[in-house]
């Protein structure tokens, strides 16, 4: 998720980075802070494929660990 970011720079950092996932892009902050109660970044968002919010963190994290990558292929497998 993109959080108050220009589409074009969103864009360009998804590229450069290799994201496969769909970005979500939110100019106005409004999604995030309505739907999931957060106003200000870095937070993660787990979010289902019905689109539901089944986990969030705040605060900076090393995503590119095996702990992170163990727990969002658990997410994953159990998620229908």
């Amino acid at each position: 998720m993109s959080f108050r970011e220009s589409a074009d720079l969103v864009r360009k950092t998804a590229q450069e980075r290799g994201y496969v996932a769909p970005v979500l892009l939110d100019v106005s902050g409004d999604v995030t802070g309505r739907m999931y109660g957060v106003w200000g970044p870095p937070t993660a968002y787990l979010i289902d494929r019905q689109g539901r919010l089944i986990g969030r963190i705040q605060g900076a994290r090393d995503w590119n660990t095996p702990a992170a990558r163990e727990l969002l292929e658990s997410l994953v497998a159990v998620t229908p």
